[in-house]
């Protein structure tokens, strides 16, 4: 494959990089025009990937973290704002759940080309009762503030097997102040980690011909990809429960905190919740704006715990002092 065929894609809808962009409407996603539709493909006839679900992010501080209790302690701030805003928060459906282990491990360039071009690559894999379980997951997504940009980045890889695409727009506060809503598009692909008959999965040559969008990124002057500030991230999960804004829009809800393996050093918290849809004008306009107060609500109730201008990726990279990217 050739990478010009990454690039393609429909008509783009034009702001700046990074800029802060409000909560969508269904009425900003219209469909195609004709014009649209003739471009509206990647080069070998596939229609452009599309979103199909929203994820409401708050990257909350890491030393809130200090027991399986500090989850319960932010569900009660959820339920106290839910309430106010006429969100049924159902806490039946986390409870008895146990904390999930995972363990993630981001793989990038020595100076983090990857990541300074909006590419994550990441591989992660869960854990019980201290134990590995099943293979591990590559994880592959380019991040835009442009939906149209993200979307004409073709993310599917050139492997045998199956693979998952998840297009989803991202929810985060604001960068510099409690209360707002920014926006930015994750366009990933998940699939079983399986090297066998690969010589070598880190070497930039292998990385170019599963991924070929990374090929314009690994020049031949960068061999290998390695673990990005030699650190293992350890991530304990708590699902709390069920977010209901009405008009048939549910999202399971969770809360996590990432820490570095060996020292322990809390990282990042964060609080998400993820609609998945068919189509967007299938979301209800009043439940939108439900989720969209609630959201803003949460920030302010919370704001003790909110850590502002980063994600948990972004916290990662910057552990030796990478300054933060736009995709951020």
């Amino acid at each position: 494959m050739k990478d010009d065929k990454h690039g393609k894609g429909h008509k783009k809808k034009k702001h700046a990089e990074g800029a802060e962009a409000p909560l969508a409407t269904p009425a900003e996603f219209q469909p195609l025009d004709a014009e649209e539709k003739e471009t509206a493909f990647y080069s070998d006839g596939h229609p452009l990937d599309d979103v199909h679900y929203i994820e409401a992010k708050i990257i909350l501080q890491g030393l809130r973290f200090t027991s399986v209790q500090s989850f319960f302690d932010f569900a009660k701030i959820v339920a106290k704002v839910a309430k106010r805003y006429g969100v049924d928060f159902d806490p039946m459906a986390g409870r008895g759940i146990r904390p999930q282990i995972r363990e993630v491990l981001f793989l990038d360039t020595q100076d983090f080309k990857l990541y300074n071009n909006n590419f994550i690559l990441r591989r992660r894999i869960v854990y019980e009762d201290g134990f590995p379980v099943g293979e591990p997951e590559i994880v592959f997504k380019f991040r835009h503030p442009d939906r149209d940009t993200a979307a004409a980045l073709d993310v599917r890889p050139q492997i045998p097997g199956s693979y998952r695409i998840k297009f989803k727009e991202e929810l985060l506060p604001l960068k510099g102040h409690i209360g707002g809503v920014r926006s930015l598009y994750s366009h990933n692909v998940e699939f079983p980690f399986r090297p066998r008959g690969v010589a070598d999965p880190s070497a930039a040559s292998t990385l170019v011909k599963v991924f070929p969008p990374l090929g314009s990124v690994l020049t031949s002057g960068r061999k290998h990809v390695s673990l990005v500030n030699r650190t293992a991230v350890e991530e304990v999960l708590q699902q709390l429960g069920n977010l209901d804004f009405g008009k048939g829009m549910l999202a399971p809800c969770n809360v996590s905190v990432w820490r570095t393996r060996g020292d322990q050093h809390q990282l990042v918290g964060e609080f998400s919740y993820q609609v998945r849809f068919l189509r967007r004008d299938e979301l209800s306009t009043k439940a939108l704006e439900r989720s969209h107060e609630f959201f803003c609500a949460l920030q302010t109730e919370a704001q003790d715990w909110v850590s502002l201008g980063t994600t948990k990726t972004g916290a990662v990279y910057r552990l030796k002092g990478n300054p933060p990217q736009s995709h951020e």
